[in-house]
């Protein structure tokens, strides 16, 4: 069973105490408990099954502008006197930083909003085993599937976050995620495919059947693809590739990587750096949103940000540190987005597809080629050629690339958003990559 509130902030409010004894000049305490259970098969039979649960705690603590933090999982108060005493001591010998400091007491979280993030049903391991012999009897109807391997897991957390500035609360949250990986062969090719499910809620992640089938069809129509010449046209992406470029965009306007000058969006806000019918959300309170939070790691609050408006760069994700450099104050982003998107189009994707009479729909990268401190974007790619808006084949081996600066401001957007991960975005169509093929 899941630690309850009451005996982390027992937890937390004696390392507070004892920090503030021995020397601190502030500190703060994460406590927290996790326990997952996962479930996997391989060709339709049990391949593993392990659970997990891990108590941890993590302390920093500060000398005036010195900081340090120390970690552990043992939370017996003889040993958290001792790694606090160890920390205090490290803390001292730090030089010391002008930036290193709690989180303004105005930017606290102080209302929580119910975002219903926990679902406190269990799916015992048989019941487990039987979502996922479905699965895979599903995925393998077909001749063509010769190897299946899924997994269904099941993970809960509590935490509380506390400081020396009167700061405690924190909150349960669970996650349910079932994955299905298939391999087809045919007499040209052998292929590789997948499909996943995650929710909050057990009740809100997809059937087995739907989620084989998913897995199964988008294997099978890519076997024997056909190789590409070199050529510069327009690429289409598929939506789980486009959280991609979404997720590099979010770690190019990071605070820590605009303070180090590490960004090619450094110096960048209230720039038009896409096109005019781009708009991007940063939402933390989305019910049952997969990166929904009620505050951030440092108990700053956190509320939805437009962080792009009609292409012009208007936010930051700003932390407590990272913000005092840069002489701004933190918007509750400390470890990151939220739930990010991009906004709807008003184009449909059968529109989309026939914008041009010849486009690549990418469905597939390989390798990390974002240089995010030029914004040159260069991978792998697999996908199919679409000619009049219908797709004609499947397409391998190829090398897809350009700059992010360029990039975004040639985006064009579907409308068929929707929420499946943290960071979401419709199907996006890019003009003018470049393509790399035999």
């Amino acid at each position: 069973m899941i630690k309850d509130q009451e005996y982390l902030k027992s937890k937390a409010s004696y390392c507070l105490d004892l920090a503030k004894k021995l020397g601190a000049t502030d500190a703060s305490v994460t406590v927290g408990n996790t326990i997952s259970e996962t479930v996997n098969f391989r060709n339709k039979a049990l391949d593993e099954s392990n659970r997990s649960d891990s108590l941890a705690i993590s302390i920093q603590t500060f000398v005036g502008k010195k900081k340090s933090s120390i970690s552990s999982s043992n939370l017996l108060d003889e040993n958290l006197k001792t790694l606090i005493e160890k920390c205090i001591k490290t803390t001292k010998i730090t030089p010391k930083d002008k930036f290193n400091s709690l989180p303004d007491q105005d930017l606290l979280a102080k209302e929580i909003k119910e975002l219903d993030l926990y679902d406190e049903t269990h799916l015992d391991n048989d019941k487990k085993i039987d979502y996922l012999r479905e699965l895979e009897d599903t995925a393998s109807k077909d001749e063509k599937i010769i190897n299946t391997e899924s997994s269904f897991s099941e993970n809960r957390g509590n935490f509380i976050l506390a400081n020396s500035d009167g700061f405690c609360n924190g909150y349960k949250s669970s996650s349910f995620t079932a994955s299905c990986v298939t391999v087809a062969k045919d007499e040209n090719s052998m292929e590789r495919d997948y499909e996943f499910t995650s929710r909050c809620h057990l009740n809100d992640i997809i059937k087995p059947k739907n989620l084989a089938n998913i897995a199964a069809e988008q294997t099978i129509k890519k076997l024997s693809p056909k190789k590409i010449g070199s050529d510069k046209i327009s690429l289409i992406f598929d939506k789980r590739i486009a959280k991609g470029l979404l997720s590099s965009f979010a770690s190019a306007i990071s605070s820590s990587a605009i303070a180090r000058g590490t960004s090619f969006l450094k110096d960048k806000i209230d720039q038009q750096v896409f096109s005019d019918t781009i708009n991007i959300f940063d939402k933390p309170d989305l019910v049952k949103g997969l990166g929904s939070q009620y505050f951030d790691s440092e108990g700053v609050k956190s509320e939805t940000l437009k962080l792009v408006e009609k292409g012009f760069l208007r936010e930051y994700l700003v932390d407590t540190y990272n913000g005092r450099k840069l002489e701004l104050k933190s918007n509750g982003r400390s470890g990151g987005s939220t739930n990010l998107y991009l906004e709807n189009g008003k184009m449909s994707f059968d529109e989309l597809l026939k914008i041009n009479s010849k486009n690549l729909y990418i469905t597939e990268t390989i390798g990390h080629g974002t240089n995010l401190v030029t914004g040159d974007y260069s991978v792998g790619a697999t996908g199919f050629l679409i000619e009049n808006g219908e797709f004609k084949h499947p397409v391998n081996e190829i090398t897809i690339a350009g700059n992010f600066n360029d990039m975004f401001k040639n985006i064009t957007i579907a409308n068929d958003l929707d929420f499946k991960y943290s960071v979401n975005s419709p199907t996006i169509m890019i003009e003018g990559m470049t393509v790399a093929g035999k």
